[in-house]
């Protein structure tokens, strides 16, 4: 590794991912769920952006004033470049956590965002960025911060600690990161291979391994690979965390607001007996076996009455962002697979179906009656939808007014990488403050839209155009097309799907005009 890298893995890029849950737009509904008064968020500031896909949605999304640093320069200047194009003014740098931590010309924050990274740095940087958050954080402000559990991780632990060793005393020198992932997995499959007693009594670490298999290297390098490496136990955090005066605020991760799908009666039971929420949420953990934690603390907690928090949820703006007929009944938590209440969620689903913005009371007044279903049940069900992603909660129609341009020059400019960058899945969407997910063939059909190709016919022939100089082929049920031919006329299914549904949605969102 580089002598500037600490560490940290540097010789790959991280992936071209965007995580919600830094979205300031998102902490409003998760504090009023939890019965806190939300951020009035001004300023906020990522620390590791990675390539900045994050940040750049959520600057050119919003009226958010954006900084950040990620001290790998070719993921820094990758960063730069997408702000230049939105021209939404994020100030992102390539620093250290300790250069950029002492700048003199940074505001105060109403926001602090950290994903995955402090499980990945030294604890001499970890100071640096606890000192940072005491300095820096407003009162009222919101630290997001999302770390590996240390319950989750109690079988598969020793497992990364092995391949991390394997990696640094037995890999090929000079190899690089993904050959040394390459070789660390070829060697625990060799090791597991002799029925070593460590996957009889930790089955569990098996089974992940097995799916750590499938993963991009890129991200098994950054996640397993890093020098400093520590899966945390919730009490540890909250000791971190203490001389910055934070509190814990709640999940950030919708569903886990909603504890009938994660915890059984007596686990329920046992934790309302328990009066330290610190410890509460360190034995939450071994209850749903916590392997990586996604939450909100904040600097001095108000809490919210309860007239003013069932005002603030009723007022929240929502919205259908699936096909109906794509809606699923069906929900993941803890205890496994959860089937939605069809006579509860399928009228919702129905006056959403138009994609038309309404509030919480609206929905709620709209199925009362006729349905009976109770404002608290519209409440839940509206939060397991936005947990899943099938429906939005929205930001006012004046900051998407004047997020739209800077949101949809970003989106132009990504829609042109994805020419060669395969891996780009997001475009920048104002109704929500943030990234909305797409597939790079949407990002070829609003490219092609926008030159000035008309209907699904032009953008579905732009489209095969840069697939076939790539000498890539589409797959139709996992297996790629035999032709030319086979190949434009999937594009043109596509394409045409595109229109009738996509399209109209990323309108409304503000994404593209």
């Amino acid at each position: 590794m580089p002598d500037w890298s600490a560490g940290y893995v540097a010789d790959i890029g991280y992936t071209y991912g965007t995580y919600a849950e830094l979205n300031p737009h998102r902490a409003r509904l998760a504090f009023a769920l939890a019965g806190l008064t939300p951020p009035n968020v001004v300023n906020a500031c990522e620390l590791g952006f990675g390539q900045g896909m994050s940040v750049n949605m959520h600057a050119a999304a919003s009226d958010v004033a954006w900084y950040g640093t990620d001290f790998n320069p070719s993921q820094a200047g990758f960063a730069q470049e997408l702000a230049a194009a939105s021209g939404a003014g994020a100030r992102l740098y390539d620093q250290s956590f300790a250069e950029f931590c002492a700048r003199d010309d940074l505001p105060d924050f109403d926001f602090i965002g950290l994903h995955g990274i402090f499980s990945w740095i030294s604890d001499e940087n970890r100071q640096v960025i606890v000192d940072f958050i005491g300095r820096k954080l407003k009162v009222g402000g919101v630290l997001y911060i999302s770390y590996n559990a240390q319950a989750g991780w109690a079988a598969m632990a020793p497992l990364r600690d092995l391949m991390s060793e394997h990696a640094n005393v037995m890999g090929m020198p000079g190899s690089g990161s993904v050959a040394r992932v390459e070789q660390s997995i070829a060697f625990v499959e060799r090791l597991f291979a002799t029925n070593p007693l460590f996957t009889k009594v930790n089955p569990a670490a098996a089974a992940r391994f097995d799916k750590a298999k499938d993963m991009s290297r890129a991200y098994l390098a950054h996640e397993y690979f890093n020098r400093d490496w520590v899966p945390f136990a919730f009490s540890r955090i909250a000791k971190w965390l203490e001389p910055a005066k934070l509190s814990y605020a709640c999940s950030a991760h919708y569903l886990d607001h909603i504890d009938q799908i994660n915890l059984t009666p007596d686990q329920i039971k046992l934790l309302g007996e328990i009066s330290d929420p610190v410890f509460a949420q360190t034995v939450r953990d071994f209850m749903v076996n916590q392997t990586f934690r996604r939450d909100y603390w904040v600097r001095g907690p108000r809490q919210l009455g309860t007239i003013a928090r069932e005002e603030l949820l009723a007022q929240t703006r929502v919205t259908l962002v699936t096909e109906r007929s794509k809606v699923t009944m069906k929900t993941s938590g803890s205890l496994g697979e959860v089937t939605l209440q069809p006579q509860i969620y399928d009228p919702i689903c129905d006056l959403l179906a138009d994609g038309q913005p309404r509030t919480i009371s609206e929905v709620a007044a709209g199925v009362a009656k006729s349905h009976k279903i109770s404002a608290p049940q519209v409440v839940q069900a509206m939060t397991v939808l936005i947990g899943t992603g099938q429906v939005a909660a929205l930001q006012s129609e004046e900051v998407v007014a004047r997020a739209a341009p800077r949101a949809q020059r970003l989106n132009l400019h990504l829609a042109e990488l994805a020419k060669s960058n395969l891996e780009l899945s997001y475009v920048a969407a104002p109704a929500v403050g943030g990234a909305f997910a797409v597939d790079r063939l949407h990002l070829l059909f609003l490219l092609a839209r926008a030159q000035g190709a008309t209907g699904p016919e032009q953008w579905a022939t732009m489209a095969h155009g840069i697939l076939i100089r790539q000498g890539h082929r589409l797959l139709i049920e996992g297996k790629p097309v035999e032709s030319d031919a086979q190949q434009l006329h999937e594009l043109v299914n596509r394409a045409v799907r595109f229109r009738e549904h996509m399209l109209p949605m990323l309108i409304r969102m503000g994404a593209i005009t």
